[in-house]
């Protein structure tokens, strides 16, 4: 299937065509399809009417030329990997403070460019202002926000080093304001060595935005390329009041094993909800839903997030995942630990989603032993709905079906329970589950009983009123 990508400024569209790997897209089941093989990158810049296009080379030459020259821009100290003409098709060259012009060396030359004759093969030539060059550092930073394109494409930018020239206090002042894309203020930054070089996908946020995507108490291997967004671990001892050295999610990603098994995904789920949803206390104020992709080790632990879209990036400090990260003074370090990904959207009507990244490979089952004797089984089946029958009273509230699945013990003391459906998460408070549960565990949010054989049941609670408990047969 042919798919497009297409990133759009007032001054500046880049429009990429490819084809999804086949063999990821059966493994995984995507909501939004991957495009990871590139056919054809094309470039429309206003004021010209036919596009700049070219295959992989041409489009990873461009976004390492356009942010090195921001890099420089920006800085005004010199970064020869904007120049770089041995090794690159894409360089640019600034003419002067409003005119840089970009340099694509390629063998044919499309009608309406302006080339050299100086070589058998005359690169284009095109003049853009600096309103045009901000749209086009822009469009490269909507393409590394977006990891279903090219996921596997990242940007290493080189700090530059003193030699080529000592940066002011005043050029700082200088760069930080000027109004263009997250990229192009990181790079700022690398020019001046304030911040380790990045590996730059997804666009870094300004200053005042890296608390918005950093990940706690992860520990890559040495090797991993440092970003001052996605990833954090202690420097030492870790205490609570340490402040973490940040690390790039990206990275840690590359470099550990990833949950994909449906059934520990599942049970993962649960335990990501059950601590971002008690916690989302303020629901109100949302214009836009704000999306995340979170890092999850095996024992349930949030270890970091990363805004997946805009509004998420600045709008961080309406949600409750800098406050859920896991505390290193109570656990130890991740270090090569399996990691979990998840996409948690708070929507603006106050519902939390929280789904696997990359969906379900097949349906999961439920994780632990069974009680397989079908009359202790039965007999359980019966003192669970006597039980809840017992304890549910009042006038329901809800309109449609909540239904749950429910685990009881030899003893038929509740072990664990799972919402199925929205509703069920959104109407838990009027079941008798959670008071059950807590009864037990002194928390609603404690982790399951998994220690011992168990029998499940779906509970189904009614608008009428009527109650149902029948054997599990599996998720739907």
């Amino acid at each position: 299937m042919n798919i497009q990508r297409k990133y759009s400024l007032p001054n500046c569209t880049l429009l990429l065509e490819g084809l999804s790997d086949v063999t990821r897209a059966a493994q995984f089941q995507e909501m939004r399809p991957e495009l990871s093989i590139l056919v054809n990158a094309e470039c429309y810049l206003s004021g010209y009417n036919q596009p700049i296009t070219g295959g992989r080379e041409f489009f990873e030459s461009l976004v390492r030329a356009v942010s090195g020259y921001a890099q420089e821009f920006l800085s005004s100290v010199p970064n020869p990997q904007a120049h770089n003409q041995q090794s690159e098709l894409v360089e640019f060259q600034k003419v002067d403070s409003n005119r840089h012009r970009l340099i694509i060396h390629s063998e044919s030359t499309p009608e309406g460019f302006d080339h050299s004759n100086n070589s058998k093969r005359p690169p284009i030539e095109i003049d853009l202002n600096t309103v045009q060059l901000f749209d086009l550092v822009e469009a490269v930073d909507q393409f590394f926000a977006d990891t279903q394109t090219l996921p596997e494409l990242s940007l290493e930018l080189q700090p530059v080093t003193r030699r080529y020239g000592g940066a002011s206090q005043a050029l700082i002042r200088q760069a930080v304001p000027a109004a263009v894309g997250v990229s192009s203020l990181a790079v700022a930054a690398i020019a001046f060595n304030l911040i380790p070089p990045p590996q730059m996908r997804p666009p870094q946020p300004t200053p005042d935005e890296q608390t918005s995507s950093k990940i706690n108490n992860i520990t890559p291997p040495a090797s991993a390329t440092t970003t001052p967004i996605a990833a954090a671990t202690p420097t030492a001892t870790p205490t609570a009041n340490a402040k973490p050295v940040v690390k790039d999610l990206e990275a840690l990603l590359n470099t550990v094993p990833e949950i994909t098994d449906p059934s520990q995904l599942r049970a993962l789920n649960r335990q990501v909800y059950n601590q971002v949803h008690p916690a989302w206390t303020n629901r109100s104020g949302l214009q836009q839903d704000l999306i995340y992709r979170l890092g999850v080790a095996a024992d349930g632990a949030i270890v970091g997030y990363k805004a997946v879209n805009k509004e998420a990036n600045l709008g961080v400090g309406q949600t409750p995942l800098p406050n859920v990260l896991y505390n290193p003074a109570s656990r130890p370090p991740i270090s090569n630990e399996p990691i979990a990904q998840f996409r948690v959207v708070f929507t603006t009507q106050g519902v939390l989603q929280v789904s696997p990244w990359r969906g379900y490979a097949r349906t999961p089952e439920v994780v632990g032993a069974r009680i397989a004797d079908s009359n202790i089984v039965k007999n359980l089946n019966q003192k669970l709905y006597s039980t809840v029958r017992q304890t549910w009273s009042g006038t329901p509230s809800f309109t449609r079906d909540l239904k749950y699945r429910v685990a009881v013990n030899k003893d038929g003391v509740i072990a664990d329970y799972e919402p199925l459906n929205q509703v069920a998460f959104d109407y838990f408070r009027e079941t008798p589950l959670p008071t059950m549960f807590n009864a037990i565990y002194g928390s609603n949010v404690a982790a399951p009983n998994d220690k011992e054989p168990l029998a499940h049941f779906q509970v189904i609670f009614k608008p009428s009123g009527t109650l149902e408990v029948i054997p599990w047969r599996g998720y739907q």
